[in-house]
């Protein structure tokens, strides 16, 4: 008997303590920290969603996108970003790099291949390619390129739009970000918000 009550007694313990943290760590804390953060950081909460002039959502400033025809080639219009390993690129749901060793014969064919396209579409020689216009990012999701890659593909967007490449040269140093706390990485320029100021400049 007395066994039994000690049981009944440490199944109701265990029931008590899983409806009380269910209630805390399941209901009450996740409530909290998202009117917090709807109060506090209202954008980055909402993913950080990026409209253009007309307020329709483009696209998000953490999630890159790719700027090319049905075929998957690059519109030399707008600026392009870095390759994605991401499922068909770009993918939310299949965020992940290639995972493919430095010596691995499918990366390096991968990297050449891209880099004479790379090549070909900015009219410089292939030694001039930046890194990021060839490798994917290990989430295959990173929205920005380098300035290098960015300042390489000016003249090829002036000369699509018809503009003056020292006005989109001016555009992209003034979409040039620092570091994160100025000395946390590398600067960096998010494709989606050049492209966006690029649209509105050619109206």
């Amino acid at each position: 008997m007395t066994s039994t009550r000690q049981t009944v007694r440490t199944h109701w313990v265990a029931l008590r303590a899983l409806l009380v943290f269910t209630a805390v760590l399941g209901l009450a804390y996740p409530l909290t920290i998202t009117v917090i953060a709807q109060i506090g950081l209202p954008a980055q909460a909402n993913g950080s969603l990026v409209r253009n002039a007309d307020g329709d959502v483009v696209g998000s400033a953490l999630m890159g996108q790719s700027f090319t025809d049905a075929s998957g080639a690059p519109l030399p219009e707008w600026f392009q970003s870095r390759p994605s390993a991401a499922g068909d690129g770009y993918d939310g749901g299949a965020s992940s790099g290639s995972n493919f060793g430095p010596e691995n014969e499918d990366l390096i064919a991968a990297i050449e291949e891209r880099k004479a396209a790379a090549a070909e579409l900015e009219g410089v020689d292939e030694n001039d390619v930046p890194a990021d216009a060839v490798t994917a990012s290990a989430s295959g999701l990173d929205p920005h390129i380098s300035p290098e890659y960015a300042l390489l593909q000016v003249g090829r967007v002036a000369d699509a739009r018809g503009l003056d490449e020292a006005d989109v040269r001016a555009l992209v140093e003034d979409h040039i970000q620092a570091p994160d706390l100025g000395y946390l990485g590398a600067p960096t320029v998010n494709v989606l918000a050049l492209n966006l100021a690029l649209a509105e400049m050619g109206d």
